[in-house]
């Protein structure tokens, strides 16, 4: 592992836990106790607006990583400032992850899969050494994403991810469950924002279910997200006499 836990330093010029992102609990939380991280993989699970999203690229900045992802040592678009939270949050490195950061930015091993960023970084980078060498404009948006996953997830760093399941099939996302399982075999950390039943079943998977409670450490079988796909997939009349008239 490359990073055991996060927080967020407080002093004189401690931020206001009444602006955001701080006013976001999960976020907040951090100025109170830090969240450790346990295991080669993290799956953070809520619901839109949880806060998910932000640690994930709060990390990333705080790691070196560009906000809107790509492969370590390399800017996608500029080199705007780190945000808000990227400037504050302190990582409680290993001494792995300290020898790696103080390798430099260009020795680090790591990349940032942000979905809703992915394709137009593709576009950018396409064709550049260091890159995949297939053109993804001749494969199919989630094709595309494997493609990426299996040319940049390829050796031992650290590994963000913001909802890759954005454009996988089922039978894609248990790919993307088997990568993440070889590449915490070979070394890696990989931290993940996901709303899939699937990837966050990832066996050995550090699971924290983040929401207006804060952030809190569960399992699979207990998370509410889990819970709901159960009941509708059994029954989605259950759900959808709320919503549609009959």
């Amino acid at each position: 592992m490359f990073v055991q836990g996060i927080d967020i330093p407080t002093g004189l010029d401690a931020p206001d836990p009444a602006e955001w992102p701080y006013s976001v609990p999960s976020v907040g939380g951090l100025l109170s106790e830090p969240l450790e991280l346990r295991a080669p993989v993290t799956f953070l699970v809520g619901e839109n607006g949880s806060g998910k999203s932000t640690l994930v690229e709060g990390i990333a900045e705080a790691y070196g990583l560009d906000a809107r992802g790509g492969r370590a040592g390399r800017k996608y678009a500029n080199n705007r400032p780190k945000g808000v939270l990227g400037e504050r949050l302190r990582l409680d490195l290993t001494q792995r992850g300290a020898r790696h950061m103080s390798a430099g930015r260009r020795a680090r091993k790591g990349y940032f899969l942000r979905a809703e960023t992915t394709f137009g970084l593709a576009e950018a980078v396409s064709g550049m050494h260091g890159y995949w060498d297939e053109n993804l404009a001749e494969h199919s948006h989630g094709e595309g994403f494997l493609i990426i996953l299996q040319t940049m997830f390829d050796k031992p760093g650290l590994y963000l991810m913001d909802e890759p399941e954005a454009a996988l099939s089922f039978m894609s996302c248990l790919r993307l469950v088997g990568l993440m399982h070889d590449l915490a075999e070979s070394g890696s950390q990989i931290i993940c924002a996901t709303h899939s039943p699937i990837l966050s079943a990832l066996p050995g998977a550090d699971v924290i279910e983040v929401g207006d409670h804060g952030a809190r450490r569960t399992t699979w079988n207990e998370l509410e997200m889990v819970d709901h796909w159960r009941r509708y997939m059994s029954d989605p009349g259950r759900y959808l006499r709320h919503i549609v008239d009959p």
